[in-house]
């Protein structure tokens, strides 16, 4: 019978090695132990964007990208966008179970009641400058949280850490629409905690003279749905940072402040961005052969296609698409949405673009949604970080609780210099 282990022979020594497997892969301290000679540091991977590099064990997130399939906890996404709300996906993911009716309640009730911010912290927002990026001000404001909490630091305690996890998932919707109406220059909106989740943010958001914020059920839906479909996304870059900071046992304030700078970059974040400024560039659906054709001369790049993981039809873009339809039925359908479905199809029956497992990934057509629900594309990462923020709480409470996590400290290979010798300025050619 086979045996669940690698060997390895090393041509330098001839000496072979065997290593055990575990869930697909080895362990990369066990590769240390093949040395030329004793005073040999040993082997050791170099994996530049850890792109076939396991560096935890998570039981959160499964992405199965050669499937096209995402799960929170075991459960798929397509039963949860369609079955659940987003408070109660956030407690599943948090806690590895859904919720009973009592916890249920118990929950949404703490972090309704946890979304005010403190009158300073709204100071602070209001000293940005008027032309401030939102996601900017969004990633200043939850750093600061920390000086406002600083019993966070106890992240061993567990009531406390739970508490902070209250206030974070509460508190970012407050501060993601503070950082919009600040951008307009219109006063803020204070939490309504009569209202839903997405319900209330859509109040902070868009509130103007009326006495009762009274939320679209469609529009609240729709948030509710792409909330749920940006929760969490396994080791991604943003969630990797908040892991990596985490392991310093920094307070999850500043942790998750890095963790949205991460998200920040238009390389993750801000893709939905790029997607709605390659479709206003086609202008109209007699423009995609063209650019299509450009596409497949590398003169343009089919933004929202394609994925580092999936190489299948990311199961997020198919919902979404649904979400558009309904959204638009309330907003008017904006124009970018033929262009996106056409090119869509089009690529699809595209031997290039089937051949190089090209799919529509989350970005393409969230950034459209967005758009019509009235939100400027600087709006894009925040709307990204709200959710997100379950996702990385989760990730960073685990990490904490696996004994086998140190202080994230990767090896490098070094190329530079051999020793030299100190040489004063006025020897130097």
């Amino acid at each position: 019978m086979a045996k669940d282990s690698l060997t390895i022979k090393d041509n330098r020594t001839g000496k072979e090695y065997e290593l055990p497997i575990w869930e697909g892969t080895i362990q990369a301290m066990d590769l240390r132990q093949i040395k030329v000679d004793d005073g040999d540091f040993g082997i050791m991977a170099y994996d530049p964007a850890y792109k076939n590099t396991a560096s935890t064990k998570s039981s959160i997130t499964l992405v199965d990208g050669e499937n096209g399939i995402l799960r929170y906890r075991g459960y798929p996404i397509e039963q949860l966008a369609e079955k659940s709300n987003f408070l109660e996906v956030a407690y599943l993911i948090l806690n590895g179970e859904l919720p009973t009716k009592d916890e249920l309640d118990q929950w949404v009730y703490d972090i309704t009641h946890h979304t005010i911010i403190h009158e300073n912290i709204k100071e602070l927002m209001q000293n940005f400058r008027y032309d401030a990026h939102p996601m900017g001000m969004f990633v200043s404001t939850v750093a600061a949280l920390s000086t406002f909490y600083p019993a966070a630091g106890q992240i061993q305690d567990e009531k406390v850490r739970q508490i902070q996890i209250q206030r974070l998932i509460a508190k970012v919707p407050t501060i993601a629409a503070f950082s919009y109406r600040h951008s307009l220059g219109l006063p803020f909106n204070y939490p309504d905690n009569d209202l839903s989740y997405t319900g209330n943010f859509l109040n902070m958001m868009f509130k103007m003279t009326e006495l009762k914020y009274d939320p679209n059920p469609v529009l609240e839906r729709a948030l509710d749905v792409l909330f749920i479909l940006h929760a969490d996304h396994e080791q991604n870059c943003s969630t990797s940072a908040m892991r990596s900071i985490g392991s310093s046992q920094v307070d999850p304030y500043s942790a998750m402040a890095g963790a949205a700078a991460a998200l920040y970059g238009p390389l993750h974040g801000g893709a939905n961005e790029a997607v709605l400024r390659m479709l206003s560039e086609i202008g109209d659906v007699k423009g995609i052969p063209a650019f299509i054709e450009k596409a497949k001369g590398g003169e343009r790049r089919l933004m929202g296609f394609g994925h580092r993981v999936y190489k299948n039809y990311d199961p997020r873009a198919k919902i979404i698409k649904q979400v558009a339809e309904d959204v638009f039925k309330v907003t008017g359908r904006n124009p970018l949405l033929d262009i996106a479905v056409e090119l869509e199809r089009i690529a699809l029956e595209d031997d290039y673009f089937i051949e190089r497992k090209l799919y529509p990934n989350v970005d393409f057509y969230s950034g459209i949604i967005y758009q019509a629900m009235g939100l400027p594309v600087a709006m894009f990462p925040v709307m990204f970080a709200i959710p997100r923020t379950v996702g990385w709480l989760a990730q960073w409470q685990e990490m904490l609780g696996d004994s086998e996590q140190k202080i994230a400290r990767p090896r490098q290979v070094y190329l530079g210099e051999d020793k030299r010798d100190f040489v004063p300025v006025t020897k130097r050619k």
